[in-house]
């Protein structure tokens, strides 16, 4: 399949759909009748494994929200 420029960014989201949903396998993308560019798929990539920097380093509050005024201040550059 070839889209002219002008189509393609009128029409992004469903050419991404037809190659994500495999309807086409490469949509070639023409500039001025030729051929500029070419929109594929992505293959799978495994996801891999969260590192867990931050894991037993803090605890989170049961309510978070309970200094919001206290760290406005702290942004806003007023006293307490």
């Amino acid at each position: 399949m070839q889209v002219n420029m002008l189509e393609a960014k009128s029409n992004l989201s469903r050419l991404v759909d037809f190659i994500e949903q495999g309807k086409e396998g490469e949509i070639i993308i023409a500039r001025n009748g030729r051929p500029a560019a070419r929109l594929v798929a992505i293959p799978d990539v495994p996801l891999g494994r969260r590192l867990g920097v931050a894991k037993d380093l803090f605890d989170v509050p049961d309510n978070i929200d309970a200094h919001n005024a206290e760290i406005a201040c702290l942004f806003l550059e007023q006293p307490l």
